[in-house]
């Protein structure tokens, strides 16, 4: 899976039990908890005593509200000492059979609990037939209506224990089983699941699928896609492609990218794993209101429209990440559902090794040759992020309940993982690696493993015991930052060693891993690479002999060409020769690396903010790498955010503030003019000019673009309209409201409908936010939860710090009530967006008041309360960073 964004679930309310009518006394009482979710222990022990699974489902779709469903489910049982129980999420069951007697179904909303006298040792048959609402909200079988046509789509969406929203079933990732699958549907419908159907036959109300049985699969890889979907067909391969979309957006999917990436993607990881892929085709689809980037549903993999729909041509970055999210969905295919972790404490290895392997095959089998240079830039300086706040944890966690599955879901889970994946692999070699990877999915196909399964085998294979490595890498949190210490004579190294220190006494662990260390001098204004040794360092210091007798280094990097996982501090003549000589570095990665020296050290308070911009605007203009460029826009955008955040218009700052802000928005506007006839360089500039436009200037001349006015060559497309009216609405640029009515009707999709309503919340009006902060915080509303996250992400942008403290301390206040209330998949966006932060001291002492208080938030919940604090001390550290004001 690729996550993008959150998700919901609301807690059901239990029934009472009724007495089975085929016994004569009561059953024994289930030993499960009485809760909507699966606790670990209870999910192990029903995988003690049930195997060899076998599901046979029947659905009856209409595209309405409602759908029909029958499971039979078929297994082995090892005892009948106590009850068993089947998961079904808030269904109204019509008939329950139980090996051919028919029984009262013993139900409370969240799982059927089934007699041990109804049960046989050996082989047992289940049939429950039953009814149950579409979900609206991205899990189980989600239902949209088209606003565009109005036509129905469904698609379900299982992981991470969500199957049983849609069918009877053992809803653990360790109880692996086949699904033979038949769905009636309307007659213009598309149904699509892990095999290719194998009759479509007339029925009444519309056609009748048949599919044939699965090979084994866990719950949450198996899924069911219905409706008037457009099809591409690709046979150009060795497996079979189809690529699905709404008829309504077919417009703007480019089928031959998709397929090329995805000839490419199979291509590479057959050759790779040394494993053919293991199903029979392979599709792809892009479906509405997705909660994440993507999900390795078997051999019927999903897409969130949003991140990969465009109604102006795609940028190469745009196909860069196109790319990547199709070859991280594609290594699941072996890695996650060829084989599949026991338990969701294994999850994090999943997602690790789909996004290390999606990052190689991009590098290696598609034209995105710089992909390891883009992961460094975004996922890996999340991950260092992530491993600094307070809520750090390790990479692999226990996960007591399903409910907590997705708790540690996040930059460290993805790509510190992946990080340290790809450090181990330069550790031990890539063919040795390669090699332990492909033993462990030959031994453990089609089965359930465990973290020491696969590090296990990577041991084999390399002939060494990886027993402390996992320990200090995987069951330890926090980040090491090493740097160089050096001394020199008559022009030349005298000695060298690397100093590695732990992030704080609490997280004390040293690590050993192996990287680069190069020395740099400075000839004739250009850094040049001096001495280049690798080094497996580990403890406090490590001497590094090699570099005795190299030139006196002008700079030194001690992770060269990022093979380590390790936050770097500059000493002090390599900090001022970075930020002196950032224009004549010729290596991409090591510029993006030297630039984000600098921004590390703004962001730990050491760094002025200002002298940051100064710098950034010398040098952002110079850069012609275009996925480097993408990333120092982005930290000027972030810049860009604390200026905002600080609220500096009411304080000294003022006039710098708008000075700065002013040089900003001119820096990004020439790099528009200069660019023009290179779309892709000047969409990145725009991009970023548009970001940071607030001076009347520059928001009338988005205005003017509007109607074609000094677009300077640029093409001003549906998106990007629709972003320029959500920047005049959020700066109430006079007769923005009425721009905002004539593009909606104009632009009536979906997404248009999206962009309308974030154009309408970020408006800087105190009764718009009151409205609709009612309506994220009443958890009836009946608008899409798509929509609700919309406005969550809308309502309180930075500069509107006056009217977000307006709510601020009653937010505050209701969050454990909504907390309490609305469950793990709502709070993991209320949390991150409407918890209250401020950038100033009182805002700090409010969120730890809170933080003191609030102890019995759920886990989600209150980390994202301990980063919010967080977040806010380090923004208060950064202001108080600011130079004296220039006049």
């Amino acid at each position: 899976m690729k996550q993008f964004a959150p998700r919901v679930m609301a807690c059901a309310i239990a029934s009472a039990f009724v007495l089975a009518a085929t016994t004569a006394q009561a059953a024994p009482a289930p030993a499960r908890a009485e809760h909507a979710y699966l606790s670990q222990a209870d999910a192990m022990a029903r995988s003690a005593r049930v195997s060899n699974v076998d599901y046979v489902l029947d659905f009856t779709l209409t595209g309405k509200e409602s759908f029909a469903g029958t499971t039979t489910v078929s297994f082995d049982l090892k005892d009948t000492d106590t009850a068993l129980t089947i998961d079904l999420d808030k269904a109204t069951i019509k008939s329950m059979r139980v090996n051919g007697q028919a029984v009262t179904p013993v139900y409370n909303n969240w799982f059927v609990t089934l007699a041990p006298q109804d049960l046989a040792k050996g082989r047992n048959t289940v049939t429950i037939s039953y009814e149950r609402p579409h979900s609206t909200n991205g899990e189980g079988l989600h239902r949209m209506v088209d606003p565009v046509d109005k036509r129905v789509y469904t698609y379900s969406h299982f992981e991470p224990a969500a199957a049983h929203q849609m069918f009877a079933v053992f809803d653990q990732p360790d109880l692996k089983a086949t699904y033979t699958v038949t769905v009636n549907a309307p007659a213009d419908w598309h149904v699509i699941t892990t095999t290719r159907e194998s009759d479509v036959a007339d029925a009444a109300g519309g056609k009748r699928w048949t599919f044939p049985r699965t090979k084994k699969l866990s719950p949450y890889n198996f899924s069911l896609h219905a409706g008037p979907y457009q099809v591409w067909e690709d046979k150009s391969g060795k497996y079979p492609m189809r690529l699905f979309a709404r008829q309504s957006v077919a417009a703007q999917v480019t089928p031959a990218d998709w397929f090329r990436y995805t000839n490419a993607g199979l291509a590479f990881f057959d050759d790779y794993f040394g494993i053919p892929y293991q199903f029979e085709k392979y599709d792809q689809l892009l479906v509405p209101d997705f909660l994440y980037g993507a999900m390795e549903n078997a051999a019927a993999i999903t897409f969130a429209e949003g991140g990969f729909l465009y109604k102006s041509a795609m940028t190469p970055a745009q196909k860069a990440s196109l790319a990547e999210v199709i070859m991280h969905e594609m290594a699941h295919q072996w890695f996650g559902d060829l084989v599949t972790m026991k338990w969701w404490n294994g999850l994090w290895l999943n997602e690790s090794f789909a996004s290390f392997m999606a990052t190689l095959a991009t590098a290696e089998a598609t034209e995105f040759k710089d992909a390891w240079q883009s992961f460094y830039q975004q996922d890996k300086q999340g991950a260092y992020a992530q491993d600094q706040r307070v809520s750090t944890h390790p990479i692999e966690v226990p996960v007591p309940s399903s409910a907590n599955a997705f708790d540690n879901i996040d930059a460290i889970t993805y790509s510190k993982g992946a990080s340290t994946l790809k450090q181990l692999r330069h550790m031990l070699g890539e063919e040795t690696f390669r090699k332990g990877v492909h033993n462990y999915l030959v031994k453990y196909a089609w089965q359930n493993a465990r973290l020491e399964d696969f590090i296990g085998s990577l041991g084999q294979a390399a002939g060494r015991d990886l027993g402390k490595w996992t320990q200090d890498w995987l069951y330890q949190a926090g980040v090491n930052t090493i740097s160089a210490s050096y001394s020199c004579s008559a022009g030349k190294i005298k000695d060298f060693a690397l100093l590695q220190t732990a992030p704080s006494k609490a997280l004390p662990t040293l690590r050993e891993q192996h990287v680069q260390v190069a020395a740099f001098k400075l000839e004739n204004g250009k850094l040049v690479l001096a001495k280049n040794v690798p080094v497996t360092y580990a403890g406090a210091r490590t001497r590094v002999p090699a570099m005795a007798g190299a030139a006196c280094p002008d700079l030194v990097y001690p992770n060269y060409q990022d093979w380590g996982f390790v936050k770097v501090n500059l000493d002090g003549r390599s900090f001022q020769t970075a930020r002196s000589t950032l224009g004549s570095v010729d290596d991409p990665l090591l510029r993006a690396m030297l630039w984000q020296a600098l921004w590390d050290g703004v962001r730990d308070a050491k760094l002025p903010l200002d002298e940051f911009i100064e710098v950034a605007l010398a040098n952002a203009p110079q850069e012609k790498d275009y996925t480097l460029l993408g990333d120092v826009l982005g930290k000027v955008g972030s810049a860009k955010y604390y200026i905002d955040a600080m609220g500096l218009d009411a304080g000294p700052h003022r006039a710098w503030a708008r000075r700065t802000g002013k040089a900003m928005e001119d820096m990004a506007w020439r790099g528009v003019v200069a660019h023009k006839g290179d779309e892709n360089f000047q969409r990145r500039w725009f991009s970023t000019y548009l970001g940071l436009a607030s001076s009347p200037e520059a928001l009338a001349r988005l205005a003017g673009m509007l109607e074609g006015k000094g677009t300077e060559g640029l093409q001003i497309g549906q998106d990007q309209r629709w972003s320029i009216i959500k920047h005049l609405n959020r700066y109430a640029f006079p007769g923005a409201d009425a721009l905002l009515a004539a593009e909606s009707a104009r632009d009536k999709s979906d997404t248009g409908q999206a962009a309308a309503l974030a154009a309408t919340v970020v408006r800087p009006d105190p009764k718009v936010k009151a409205e609709w902060l009612a309506t994220i915080e009443d958890l009836q509303t009946k608008l899409p939860f798509s929509r609700v996250r919309t406005a969550m992400g809308s309502l309180y942008p930075n500069e509107q710090s006056a009217l977000a403290e307006q709510s601020a301390a009653a937010r505050l206040a209701k969050l454990p009530a909504i907390d309490k209330a609305a469950g793990p998949v709502f709070m993991r966006s209320y949390a991150g967006t409407m918890i209250p932060s401020g950038c100033t001291p009182q805002s700090v002492q409010r969120l730890q008041r809170a933080a003191d208080s609030m102890k019995g938030l759920s886990a989600g919940t209150r980390r994202a309360l301990l980063d919010t604090l967080q977040e806010d001390q380090r923004c208060v550290a950064i202001r108080k960073t600011l130079g004296t004001p220039k006049s």
